[in-house]
């Protein structure tokens, strides 16, 4: 049986969790369940400095003078706060705090452990050397051999003749992957950065990259210096050789130089700096290629974004907000030629606009100026839109004031634009929109009746067709919605449910007023969906507003986990009737007939986390077909796997495609852990995992592949391959391909051309191989 609804399960799931955090008691363990660790303040991570500390020493036997010295035999082992060492042997020298260690030493250092045949360090400082010794870093597991270490303190150490990698040993013929071999390493974990000295980096045994000297992280922190080098081939640049250098000016301004050479262009060199303060952030981009050897030409993109709120100390003004945006290129084929900088290939409309903001209390006001740049196809022309030169608007309003809704809105615009494209005059528009609605909200449902009034004046710079050089226009829009909530309880496939009728109507009624010889400055018409289907009018923009005397009807039922709230099922049916045919139309534009309007259909289900399917139908009832139908499907059954596809047709405009994107692994000898863990693997081929990832979209009526993406990524633990192949259209007759590859060494480097941009972008709910992972801390691992 149906009931009223009386608290929407989502919310009282949500005022149940609020309740239960503010008063519930962690439950007492059970008798038998292990005890759990919780981390503690009184564990400290860093050890303070210049501070007494005890040491103790143990073993089998031990000898001594009294304040002068200690001899340790036998299990000889040496501890104080943050430091441990082990020996043989152990010898402490009390007046110098030096401690001799020979046979079967190890150290252990806030976490870093060290093993070596003898060595000697002054305790307090912990400076000294070891002999033959091996290493490993607590924050990045990497490890190495050596034929010396010498310590400056607890943070920096120097590595004489030794090797560095992050690949893990299984066994006692271990050959690491990748490994970094040099004369000398200096560590420093307190700036998190290594720097080596007559290095060379081999991977699979084979040197590849012999360099006099090299600065790699430590951590995941930045860290200023030159990049490792990219490559890629891109069949309209040829072959790309980029080397980027990385200034870490600061925690937060850092700057990228990037200097690229192009085999069928030239040079180029591209830079970006950002910044972030408590109350504005922004970025500067921008690139430059004299004498591009392709167009003939001098080429250059800049690229700003720069927003703030700055508080005036004076309590009428309140707070002013500052936003600044330029996009600006060289010319009409930047877009197509440069898409490795991250430009969409879809984006011909660039904007440069800057703006003042304020508000105080229920007021606001914004001063605007936007001016686009157009990148012309001759192939493909389109009509720029108009500039902003300015944009002022205002807006006061209040909500749920003695239950009452209201505001008043205001906005003068000067459009400037080609008439050569436009085919109308230039002009200024100022217009008010006033609105007023009591809201009648209960848990079973609501009840809302809105009244609107829009007033309009223009003046043109000239004269129309029918001569007129200003136009005013002045209408009301009244518009009654409400809606039920019915909910009882139901059972589905063995599954409890709470299900859902949500019936909806809505009446809008806007007398008709003749703005068809009005110029179209900013007006669009809205895609007809489930959003738009209830809007009271079916233009975007203030330069058209339908005529209106119709009444739209819905039902939405649903069916919702009643612990959660989660949706697991959703059913919609919307439609339309107009009582009077539509007169006001854009240029071009089709009028609706009066009766009833295509019938929307809706269904999505997510019946658990793996599964998902989501379907619109937009059915003509005259023809007996659908103008529209999306159908789109997601399976997500873990980490790194996702599989989607989605049917898209538009009969109204002739397209149908296939759209198919997945990451999946396919096949190895190694078990990834839960996401946002690291595996290490033991370095060799056969352990490793490989995942295949792409995307492609189908044509059906033009039978062709429009835009694909196909790549290959491999995880051996210690570092990952990619190679990707890549086909975006740049014209209507013409697409730009390329090769992409990276070899990212697990706590070293990358070497190629990033594809992850292009694999976020492009894949839906694609997942990074290697994730962010909590420090570990120096208890972890302590002997």
């Amino acid at each position: 049986m149906w009931r009223a609804s009386a608290l929407r399960p989502g919310v009282a799931a949500a005022l149940a969790c609020l309740a239960g955090a503010a008063w519930a008691q962690a439950p007492a363990p059970a008798p038998d369940a292990p005890l759990v660790l919780r981390a503690t303040p009184m564990l400290a991570e860093k050890v303070p400095r210049n501070q007494p500390m005890a040491s103790f020493v143990s073993g089998d036997e031990i000898t001594g003078r009294a304040e002068l010295d200690t001899t340790v035999q036998g299990n000889a082992e040496l501890r104080r706060p943050g430091l441990a060492v082990w020996g043989d042997k152990l010898v402490y020298d009390q007046s110098t705090d030096i401690a001799t260690a020979t046979g079967h030493v190890r150290v252990n250092s806030q976490g870093n452990r060290y093993t070596a045949t003898e060595g000697q360090l002054q305790v307090d400082a912990f400076s000294g050397f070891l002999l033959q010794p091996s290493y490993r870093l607590l924050a990045n597991g990497g490890h190495g051999t050596a034929q010396r270490i010498d310590f400056a303190d607890s943070d920096r150490a120097t590595v004489v003749s030794g090797d560095y990698t992050t690949c893990e040993r299984p066994g006692p013929d271990w050959v690491p992957d990748w490994i970094l071999r040099a004369s000398k390493l200096e560590l420093d974990q307190e700036d998190e950065v290594g720097q080596a000295q007559g290095a060379v980096l081999e991977f699979k045994g084979v040197p590849i990259l012999p360099v006099p000297s090299l600065r790699f992280p430590l951590s995941d922190a930045r860290q200023s210096g030159w990049l490792p080098p990219t490559m890629g081939l891109d069949s309209t640049s040829g072959l790309i050789l980029s080397v980027p250098w990385y200034w870490n000016i600061a925690p937060n301004r850092d700057a990228t130089i990037t200097p690229t050479v192009m085999s069928r262009r030239g040079v180029d060199v591209a830079g970006e700096f950002r910044y972030k303060e408590n109350n504005y952030e922004g970025s500067v981009a921008g690139d430059l290629m004299p004498d591009d050897r392709l167009r003939q030409r001098n080429r250059w993109g800049l690229f700003t974004r720069h927003n703030g709120t700055y508080a005036t100390g004076i309590d009428v003004l309140g707070t002013l907000g500052v936003g600044l945006n330029i996009n600006r290129v060289s010319d009409d084929n930047y877009w197509r030629d440069f898409t490795q900088r991250g430009l969409p290939l879809t984006t011909r409309l660039l904007s440069s606009e800057g703006g003042l903001s304020w508000g105080h209390g229920d007021f606001s006001a914004a001063l605007r100026m936007l001016k686009w740049q157009t990148l012309q196809d001759v192939t493909a022309p389109i009509v720029p839109p108009y500039d902003r030169l300015p944009q002022l608007t205002g807006h006061w309003g209040r909500t749920n004031d003695r239950g009452f809704d209201y505001s008043l809105d205001a906005d003068y615009t000067r459009f400037r634009a080609d008439p050569f494209w436009t085919g109308q005059p230039n002009g200024q528009r100022g217009f008010v929109l006033g609105q007023l609605s009591r809201p009648m909200l209960r848990p079973w449902g609501f009840f809302t009746p809105k009244v609107q009034f829009h007033a309009s004046h223009y003046q043109f710079d000239g004269a129309l067709a029918d001569g007129r050089t200003a136009a005013s226009r002045a209408l009301p829009t009244v518009s009654l919605d409400s809606g039920l909530v019915f909910e009882r309880d139901a059972r589905y496939f063995g599954r409890g449910f709470t299900q859902t009728l949500e019936p909806r109507l809505k009446y809008v009624y806007t007398p008709y007023r003749n703005q068809n010889g009005l110029p179209n400055y900013d007006s669009g018409l809205y895609d007809f969906n489930f959003a738009t289907i209830w809007a009271d009018n079916i233009f975007a923009g203030n330069d058209r507003i339908v005529d209106n005397n119709l009444v739209t009807a819905g039902v939405t039922s649903r069916l919702l986990d009643p612990q959660t709230g989660a949706e697991a099922l959703r059913l919609d049916i919307a439609q339309r009737y107009r009582f009077s045919p539509q007169q006001v139309v854009l240029p071009g534009g089709v009028p609706a007939a009066a009766g009833l309007s295509d019938l929307m259909l809706g269904a999505g289900i997510n019946w658990n986390p793996h599964w998902a399917v989501d379907t619109v139908v937009q059915y003509n009832r005259e023809t007996h077909q659908s103008t529209r139908k999306t159908v789109q499907l997601r399976y997500s059954p873990g980490a790194f796997r996702t599989f989607s596809l989605a049917y898209r047709l538009q009969r109204d405009l002739g397209t149908k495609s296939v759209d198919v994107g997945w990451q999946w692994p396919l096949g190895g000898g190694g078990v990834r852990g839960e996401l946002g863990t690291t595996r290490r693997s033991g370095g060799g081929s056969c352990s490793g995992q490989w995942y295949s990832v792409g995307r492609l979209n189908y044509s059906m009526p033009d039978r062709r592949v429009v835009e694909g993406l196909l790549g290959f990524e491999y995880d051996a633990g210690c570092w990952i391959g990619r190679v990707v192949l890549e086909k975006v259209n740049s014209s209507l007759t013409s697409s730009t391909k390329r090769i992409m590859f990276q070899l990212e060494f697990v706590g070293l480097s990358r070497l190629g051309s990033s594809p992850l941009r292009s694999l976020r972008n492009s894949i839906p709910r694609y997942q990074l191989l290697r994730t962010d992972t909590p420090a570990p801390s120096r208890f972890s691992d302590y002997e």
